[in-house]
């Protein structure tokens, strides 16, 4: 653990077992003290002091600079029943949970999905000690969670440690931080409600807490709404772990954005640390190399799946009405006949390894990444001494954490082409990759979701790089393979300097030459290709007709800079395939890929490393 790190953990839990032992540490009329006072209704609701209680809030909050109002009511009734309600104009759904039964609704849609039955995972929604369950060590905000269970009086020392109260006390309003404006107004009889009203530069916030309703019944389906019936098991760790995962994802700790860089080894794999950035060695057979990853990065893994079926699936789910595992395994059927068995094997292998079904590893390898996405490659007479530049910018959920899952993988399997695939835990395809014999590939999302019977983009992109040795290997490749979606490319050989972008869909295929005039890309410049769109397009065409006949390595990768990087730019690489380098960045959580640092890899050098560690097998 870092030594900060360790400094303000030790510190925090110091002062809650202070304050746990009753001491009076703080003036008892001070304004932090006053706040937790009239606070403690809302602190005896979120730490589970309270049995029952009705908490409505009603939130007014600008996403995309425009307001938008939500209205949540949570009722729990004991320690296994309560209802959760979330209403937006676009969006909403309902938690009616029992002892054995939860039911899952969503209005918008007319949808309902229902369960019932005893419960054996340990990601269940009880309402009894729910927040340890939905908060773990990913957060920031587990290190506060005990401070829930003291006392109002030494909470209030706690706070002040950490935050600035000042309070008005003829209008009875605490400012907090200089922000955030707070006044309280406690019901006179039992019978009244307790209220609060928050206002911050962006949001307003109206809370109320009154006694929760006697009757548990919960309220029968409309007769127009659709039910479907889950495995109860599969429902609660759905909403469980989704939820779980978003916490981390807004409020992450150290622990994702700032974790300790530790090598390991492990019997055909090696994960090292350069310049802050995982680099996976991966070797051997798809078994094996399967096994290593897990091995290796299993906590990575976890997360980015969590990510992409709790998270991103529970939101998907509400969007659309359709349970998202579902869809992906709808998908995956279709899919499946067109991926090579020695993939199969190898998550197979992965899915084992980490304890998780292989059936559902292989469905989320299959997750559409319908990508928003830029690519050039700039050679010859545009660059400054003739080299190959191959740019990809991946623009593409960063909202769902996938930044914290980061590796580039450096992958030699048994009879194929070694090859360095930019990518993430848990994920063996490839959207941005090089292989040894300096063919490197960048993909563009488009439309056509829903088009699954083909080889998935991933997939092909993955067959590419370990089979592949020209750059009219690759075109023949995507020409005579059965293609999923819309998908754009940048493919590029270092070789022979050469570059081809593409437009394929399941029905056709178009190869675009640097130079060319394309009507959706404009006109050509001579040994260019640019692919993006709107906005970005122009702004990266404008870039390299600026710097043209002088583009090296800096100004290359400034041609992927902000704006053509889009906000949820995931990750960049420039590709230098003659010379088998690359040049990788990642999102952080505060900043896209393109504002961060890139780190140079060696994909040859880091090749010869394998090789001596085989040798030593």
């Amino acid at each position: 653990m870092h030594k900060s790190r360790f400094a303000r953990v030790f510190s925090i839990l110091f002062l809650t077992l202070f304050a746990l032992s009753g001491i009076a540490l703080y003036a008892a009329d001070s304004p932090a003290v006053q706040f937790c006072l009239q606070a403690t209704p809302l602190q005896e609701c979120l730490s589970g002091q309270r049995d029952s209680f009705q908490l409505t809030a009603d939130i007014l909050v600008k996403i995309d600079g425009k307001p938008q109002k939500i209205k949540l009511e949570l009722i729990r009734y004991d320690n296994e029943a309560f209802d959760l309600t979330a209403h937006h104009s676009d969006y909403s759904f309902q938690i009616f949970r029992r002892s054995g039964k939860t039911i899952f609704e969503l209005p918008h849609h007319q949808k309902r999905f229902e369960s019932t039955g005893a419960l054996e995972t340990k990601d269940h929604l009880a309402a009894q000690g729910i927040l340890t369950r939905l908060i773990d060590a990913d957060s920031s905000i587990a290190t506060y969670l005990p401070m829930l269970q003291t006392p109002p009086s030494s909470l209030g020392f706690l706070l002040n440690q950490f935050v600035e109260f000042q309070l008005d006390e003829q209008q009875q309003l605490w400012t907090i931080d200089n922000k955030t404006r707070v006044q309280i107004q406690e019901g006179k009889t039992a019978a009244e409600p307790w209220q609060a009203s928050c206002k911050s530069d962006d949001w307003t916030c109206d809370l109320s807490i009154t006694a929760a309703p006697k009757s548990l019944a919960i309220p029968p389906a409309s007769g127009n709404f659709a039910v479907e019936t889950l495995d109860r098991n599969v429902l609660e760790r759905q909403l469980c772990r989704g939820v779980k995962r978003a916490i981390a994802i807004l409020s992450p700790s150290r622990r994702l954005t700032d974790p300790t860089p530790k090598d390991r080894s492990v019997e055909h794999g090696q994960l090292q640390w350069v310049d802050g950035q995982r680099v996976a060695l991966l070797w051997g057979t798809p078994e094996e190399i399967g096994q290593a990853h897990a091995q290796l990065l299993s906590r990575q893994a976890t997360r980015c799946m969590d990510s992409v079926l709790y998270t991103f699936g529970t939101v998907q789910t509400i969007r659309t009405g359709r349970w998202f595992q579902h869809d992906l395994e709808d998908a995956y059927a279709r899919l499946s006949p067109h991926i090579p068995e020695d993939h199969k094997r190898e998550l197979t292998a992965m899915a084992e390894e980490m304890g998780w079904d292989p059936n559902l590893v292989n469905v989320l390898n299959v997750f559409p990444e319908l990508f928003h996405c830029s690519g050039f490659a700039v050679f010859d007479s545009a660059t400054k001494d003739g080299t190959l530049y191959h740019g990809r910018v991946l623009d593409y959920m960063t909202t769902i954490g996938l930044q914290y899952s980061s590796v580039t993988f450096i992958v030699a399997p048994e009879g194929k082409i070694p090859f360095a695939n930019v990518g993430y835990g848990g994920f063996t395809g490839c959207v941005t990759g090089m292989n040894q014999a300096g063919i490197s590939l960048g993909e563009m999302g488009g439309r056509g979701e829903g088009q699954w019977d083909g080889v998935p983009m991933a997939t092909l992109m993955r067959i590419a790089l370990e089979n592949c040795q020209t750059l009219e290997e690759v075109k023949t490749l995507w020409a005579s393979s059965p293609r999923t979606c819309e998908y754009y490319y940048v493919f590029a050989d270092g070789k022979t300097n050469a570059a081809v972008g593409v437009a394929a869909t399941p029905e056709k295929i178009q190869f675009v030459e640097p130079g060319e005039y394309h009507e959706l890309l404009g006109e050509g410049i001579p040994d260019v290709l640019a692919l993006s769109a709107g906005q970005r397009l122009q702004t990266l065409r404008s870039r390299i007709q600026e710097k043209h006949g002088q583009i090296d390595t800096e100004t290359a990768l400034w041609l992927m800079s902000r704006p053509v990087a889009m906000q949820s730019n995931l990750h960049n690489t420039l590709f230098i395939p003659k010379q088998g380098l690359l040049y990788v960045a990642n999102a952080d959580h505060k900043h896209p890929a393109a504002e961060r640092p890139y780190v140079k890899l060696d994909l040859n050098a880091l090749l010869k490393e394998i090789d001596e560690l085989k040798s030593q097998e």
